[in-house]
């Protein structure tokens, strides 16, 4: 390692934008300064990161940071945000020896081979083979998707834009999503009926059904907010009167993500597992039927006692992304990779 192990990492969302200061003995458990900025509350992020490190005040001088949309040779345009990132250019603008960036859900990808047992809740067993090929899909802002490939030495990940792609109604119930959201969209993709962009698209597909069933005041405080996800998923959550609407909005969310991932194992043939990351499904973990979830997994016809035997997990640590984006970080600075 060079004589300063300091990382700079961040985990650069369209909602939020978590930075951290890492040394590579305490890892991202014990970061030296930490923060969560609402990412929409900067013109870019240079002026974020400029802000976090004056406040700090730490000797860094490496940086890797994940970011939600593609990245092309160092560059990327986040796709719920209107920033442009270059690493070229913000290790030039931050004096930085190096500025690393990489897809969020290829950061993910890198955690997965470092996870404990703890940082994960088994859904489907079933039996993994040796060096398989895994599969990541994530639910947060939008639907981030990677797999990780065997090299003959260690996993390789590899970022993936597959939540872009045409989404199929995976029941009878659904089939009226497409019709419904092409009224408002030229494309219809998973990520809009399978995210936090896709929760109020659900809700309204099922409310517009039947527009009695809406109740008044719920209404009027998805009309004063500007995020309208997290009172949904409150309000399917409630304990005592939980929202039918909404409830009927998360668990038409969880069949498509079952669906998803289950597409998502077949195209790049995950026997070594799918994990389900992102900051949604942990939440919902209350409303989850865990065989029912299992069976939406494995409904594709002739492929279904081949999509038993593939191991299905959620990722249950909030910092996945975080600690995939140390990993890759530091094996950059040491030129492992």
């Amino acid at each position: 390692m060079p004589d300063n192990d300091l990382l700079l990492i961040g985990d650069i969302g369209g909602t939020k934008t978590d930075v951290l200061i890492v040394s590579v003995q305490a890892g991202p458990a014990r970061p030296l300064a930490r923060a969560r900025l609402k990412s929409a509350g900067y013109p870019d992020l240079k002026t974020l990161l400029n802000e976090f490190l004056a406040t700090a005040g730490l000797p860094v001088t490496h940086a890797c940071l994940a970011v939600a949309g593609p990245v092309i040779n160092g560059h990327a345009h986040l796709t719920n945000l209107p920033w442009e990132v270059d690493g070229a250019a913000l290790r030039a603008e931050l004096a930085f020896a190096s500025v690393d960036i990489l897809n969020d859900l290829a950061a993910i990808a890198h955690a997965i081979p470092v996870l404990q047992a703890t940082d994960l809740k088994t859904l489907n067993a079933g039996r993994a083979t040796d060096t398989g090929t895994k599969a990541v899909i994530a639910p947060g802002t939008g639907l981030g998707e990677a797999f990780l490939v065997w090299d003959g030495e260690r996993y390789r990940p590899q970022p993936s834009e597959g939540g872009h792609t045409d989404f199929a109604p995976p029941t009878a119930a659904l089939a009226g999503l497409v019709p419904f959201l092409q009224r408002r969209y030229d494309h219809v993709s998973y990520e809009l009926v399978c995210s936090g962009i896709g929760i109020p698209h659900l809700y309204e597909f099922f409310r517009d059904q039947n527009p009695a069933r809406e109740a008044a005041d719920f209404a009027a405080a998805l009309a004063a907010s500007a995020d309208h996800t997290p009172l949904i998923i409150g309000a399917a959550l409630h304990p005592d009167t939980p929202c039918p609407l909404c409830r009927a909005a998360v668990d038409a969310f969880l069949t498509i993500l079952a669906a998803e991932a289950a597409n998502l194992a077949l195209k790049v043939f995950a026997m070594g597992g799918v994990y389900i990351a992102g900051g949604i499904p942990p939440r919902l973990l209350p409303l989850l039927d865990e065989k029912r979830f299992v069976n939406a997994f494995c409904a594709k016809g002739r492929f279904a006692k081949l999509l038993a035997r593939i191991p299905v997990h959620m990722v249950m640590n909030p910092d996945a992304t975080l600690m995939g984006t140390a990993t890759y970080g530091w094996a950059r600075m040491r030129q492992d990779l």
